[in-house]
């Protein structure tokens, strides 16, 4: 398993940001996240494991590429932050890229420090989440 080179960059960028810019980096990544394009959010799916509503859609894009919505509420700043990480570092990446991105490369962010272990098991999911959905795309198309 490795990190794709676009979210290796983001996961680079955490490391090495001083511990007191990493939360502030993770809520600038919250206004990244695209609004969801109209009609999608009934084909969302919620992450159970999150502690606020995440709702999520992982497609495989006609040209092969991976296509990612997210749809998390503005007072949910962190886990909107990682879905904006996510989002920014695997949309648009072949399947078999974000396929072998490891579950928990956001570990090696330095957010474990910042944020509370069930906040992580979360992040997680959405991870676990996007690729079983990927999966399943890929079994059907």
């Amino acid at each position: 398993m490795s990190v794709p080179p676009s979210l290796q960059t983001i996961v680079d960028a955490f490391r090495s940001a001083p511990r007191s810019l990493r939360l502030p980096l993770l809520l600038e990544y919250a206004r990244k996240v695209p609004p969801l394009p109209d009609g999608l959010d009934a084909d969302l799916e919620r992450v159970h494991e999150c502690q606020t509503p995440l709702f999520l859609r992982a497609a495989v894009a006609e040209d092969g590429t991976v296509a990612l919505a997210f749809d998390a509420p503005e007072e949910a700043p962190t886990t909107r932050g990682f879905a904006g990480v996510v989002y920014a570092g695997l949309s648009g990446l072949p399947v078999d890229e974000v396929l072998d991105t490891p579950d928990d490369f956001y570990l090696d962010m330095g957010l474990s420090e910042l944020i509370s272990p069930l906040r992580l098991r979360g992040m997680g999911a959405i991870v676990a989440r996007v690729k079983r959905q990927l999966r399943e795309a890929a079994s059907t198309g």
